[in-house]
């Protein structure tokens, strides 16, 4: 990638159509600011795309639901009888009212509170009260919810309101591997979702898709917490100026950022690295449970996740131990979804090492941990400096220079780099530019 002598001006900023706001090395700031661009981010991206909507954890039983969103579209998803998983609208077909406001829970089907609609699992509209008015007007079989295209790699449930969306699979590409990866933080067993904390913050969406491939500002913004933890974990996460910490961009705006690229495959264990004494009483407590050697070792070595941050365009990030999900609201308001992540197996051996997932998560994602807030206070003041000088540009240059490709051919530099960023932007550029 070569650096773009274009830039923006005072005069032309505000009449670029969207695509145009993005340089190889920049982008202009209007698109954290304008509410037209947002509106088509909506229709060209958030419509158009794969977006993760659930992790199978969620959903461990026939009757199981999840309410979210795609875009701006309010959905349910939920296992149906015969273990199928589906996006369902959460909108009845008659008047239009949504049908279930609970986050989650287990159904026999979703019933309209405003006319008493009911429907299936399935989403097959099954009775209309008061039925005689309707004869010879139309057919209970024309009437089902919406339901979208779903697929899922991994455990990972991704919907599109796309019908002519590449197979997920395509879409994921050389992800696959990362999230493979990633799902090994189970220890030998399944992973599961904890729990979840939700909060919003003033500023676009695109100020946070940054963030999670964004190694630059680690050890400033978080400094607090880095003198917060044990010598070990703040050397592990001294990642500024090792050379094998880097970012890879993976295609289809898709990147991982290695911070600690040791514990980036945790499959690939030879033993010789012993465990941290920090864990010796959580090494106690599993082998007291009656875990033996192996089995405490592959779940000590994946307590605190992997070492690295994968960003899926353009909605969740699957990082170091936990997913990050974003839910656009307005140009200048976004929903973050912190979900906390743990082993699904025997109580008395995932218990103690959920617990101390749980509470390192709290330590750093939780509403009184060190990580959110002071993240959050950095895209608050994003926002709010973007409103001046339209014409400046948001710099996306870091390691340019430096960038090259990988042995298996991903444009790669440094961790502290900002080549994720330039993955997510010209995935961007390329919906914004279709019809």
């Amino acid at each position: 990638m070569t650096i773009e002598n274009t830039t923006f001006t005072a005069a032309t900023v505000h009449d670029l159509p969207p695509a145009d706001l993005v340089l190889g090395d920049r982008v202009a700031g209007r698109m954290y600011t304008d509410p037209a661009i947002f509106d088509q981010e909506m229709t060209k991206i958030f419509e158009r795309s794969w977006i993760w909507v659930a992790h199978e954890s969620e959903l461990p039983k026939a009757g199981s639901f999840k309410s979210t969103h795609v875009g701006r579209h309010p959905v349910i998803v939920t296992k149906d009888r015969k273990g199928e998983i589906r996006t369902l609208v959460n909108r009845c077909r008659h008047r239009g009212a949504s049908l279930c406001e609970k986050k989650s829970g287990h159904a026999n089907g979703f019933t309209c509170p405003y006319h008493a609609w009911s429907y299936g699992l399935d989403g097959k509209l099954r009775g209309i009260p008061y039925p005689d008015g309707y004869e010879g007007v139309m057919d209970k079989a024309d009437l089902g919810l919406k339901t979208l295209r779903t697929e899922s790699y991994g455990a990972m449930i991704f919907a599109t309101l796309n019908a002519d969306a590449e197979p997920l699979a395509d879409f994921l590409g050389d992800v696959k591997l990362w999230i493979d990866r990633f799902m090994a933080q189970g220890g030998g067993y399944p992973v599961k979702v904890l729990g979840t904390h939700r909060f919003t913050y003033r500023g676009n969406w695109k100020i946070q898709l940054e963030n999670t491939t964004d190694g630059y500002h680690f050890p400033i913004v978080h400094r607090s917490w880095m003198a917060s933890v044990d010598a070990e974990t703040a050397e592990m996460m001294s990642f500024m100026t090792d050379p094998t910490a880097v970012t890879h961009d993976l295609g289809n705006g898709h990147s991982v950022m290695q911070m600690v690229p040791e514990h980036s495959d945790l499959e690939a264990d030879d033993g010789s690295e012993p465990l941290q004494p920090r864990f010796d009483g959580l090494v106690a407590q599993l082998e007291a449970a009656g875990a033996d050697e192996a089995e405490v070792r592959r779940l000590v070595r994946a307590v605190h996740g992997t070492g690295f941050n994968l960003n899926l365009f353009p909605n969740v990030s699957m990082s170091i131990s936990f997913f990050r999900v974003l839910r656009p609201i307005s140009v200048d308001e976004t929903v973050i979804e912190h979900v906390a992540l743990g082993s699904d197996g025997p109580p008395e051996i995932v218990g103690p090492v959920n617990r101390e997932r749980l509470r390192a998560h709290e330590h750093f994602q939780g509403p009184f941990g060190f990580g959110t807030p002071d993240d959050s206070e950095g895209w608050d003041r994003v926002q709010r400096g973007a409103q001046g000088a339209p014409e400046m540009p948001i710099m996306v240059n870091r390691g340019l220079g430096r960038e090259k490709p990988s042995a298996e051919g991903w444009p790669t530099s440094h961790v502290t780099d900002e080549t994720g960023m330039r993955a997510a932007y010209a995935q961007w550029k390329r919906m914004m530019s279709d019809d």
